[in-house]
């Protein structure tokens, strides 16, 4: 092959790795930075926000219309948060129909019903709600009733809630540690009661009602629940308490007692309901575990990020290989670079070599050739 046919094949592959290198350079790129984040929950959810925000800038305005229109001040409240930590600048009045739907939700008559209809039904979906909620659980109302209920249908061979059987059980032995402890453990105790209205009102994630049953399951002894739930009474709430603690297994529970641990703690920094949208989309454990990191990170704006990225605020969802491609791919392409440019330098190199010997030996012949001087 001619040499300049050579140079010209090691400068098409040159130019054929930069058009590549330039084509996975974003993905590489964005591959890498999630890779690097994959076990920070908060520069996780930043880098994929900023990417679906680059992608459709009108996330934010529609998630605060749509929240807005099903009367959600607080998910509307949480995106604006979010906007004004992006530096995107809302529509005219947007932010003053947020306020608007915050002052309304926070009145002292929407305040107090909501209090008691958490008190009464023991299900939450608000701080005012909880708030009656928690209350209901630690005057031992809230947990006396659900294992009365459950354990009367479980007693007379009805389908029984078993997992909020088991929590209400739990509950009642953390209330007592509440008391003992001056209110130190009502976090968890606030956790538990999120963790069993989530699985109520059906927002408990599949994989973490599974976990959560197994969990509850382990930590009473059925035969002598059955019996303590069989004489369970409100009005003997001394007496199902004794009964209830005697069936419970206080060294199986730490598993429960972290995950209601750090419920309270996205609840604390993200609000009731967004401790309620984590249970939602959490698979296990850890996932929430995760959201109790992000939370304590971004505040208020917890919900919007989990609202527009789902689980994926808080892991990768797409396999690490799938992303280390990428990042391979870009190196590949890099190495084609470096690799086609090197060997275009040596054939350039050789090249100008070979010229200039035949030069040289040109000029020599060409010296050896003409006759000497004073011959003529």
């Amino acid at each position: 092959m001619k040499p300049a046919r050579r140079i010209g094949l090691t400068l098409a592959g040159a130019v054929a790795s930069v058009a590549v290198f330039a084509v996975v350079w974003p993905h590489a790129r964005d591959a890498a930075a999630l890779l690097r984040a994959q076990d920070d929950p908060a520069q996780l959810s930043d880098i994929r926000v900023d990417s679906a925000l680059r992608n459709n800038d009108t996330v934010i305005g529609r998630g605060i219309a749509q929240a807005l229109e099903a009367n959600d001040a607080d998910l509307a409240k949480s995106f604006a948060d979010l906007a004004q930590d992006k530096g995107i600048k809302l529509p005219p009045g947007v932010t003053e129909r947020v306020d608007a739907a915050i002052a309304d939700e926070n009145s002292t008559v929407s305040t107090a019903r909501r209090f008691a209809a958490g008190f009464v039904t023991g299900e939450a979906d608000d701080v005012a709600s909880l708030s009656g909620t928690v209350a209901g659980d630690l005057f031992v109302f809230g947990d006396i009733r659900d294992v009365v209920r459950e354990g009367t249908r479980l007693a007379m061979g009805e389908n029984a809630d078993q997992l909020v059987l088991g929590l209400a059980s739990v509950g009642l032995v953390v209330t007592a540690a509440t008391y003992v402890s001056v209110g130190g453990a009502t976090p968890v105790r606030a956790g538990l009661s999120m963790v069993k209205d989530a699985r109520k009102v059906g927002r408990l994630g599949a994989g973490l009602t599974e976990w959560a049953g197994r969990s509850a399951r382990g930590v009473v002894d059925a035969p002598m629940l059955q019996q303590a739930v069989a004489t369970a009474s409100i009005a003997r709430p001394g007496q199902t308490i004794s009964a209830v603690k005697a069936a419970f297994k206080a060294e199986k529970a730490g598993a429960l007692v972290r995950l209601a641990k750090d419920v309270g703690r996205v609840s604390e920094k993200a609000g009731t309901r967004g401790a309620l949208d984590v249970l939602r989309i959490a698979d296990g454990p850890k996932d929430v575990a995760r959201a109790a990191r992000l939370a304590e990170s971004k505040g208020s704006q917890t919900r919007a990020i989990v609202k527009i990225l789902g689980r994926g605020a808080l892991l990768l969802t797409a396999g690490a290989f799938n992303l280390a491609w990428w990042v391979f791919a870009a190196l590949l392409a890099l190495f084609g670079f470096i690799t086609s440019i090197k060997a275009t330098t040596e054939r350039l190199t050789l090249l100008w070599i070979q010229r200039s010997k035949l030069n040289r030996a040109r000029r020599e012949l060409a010296a050896q050739a003409q006759p000497p001087a004073h011959a003529i």
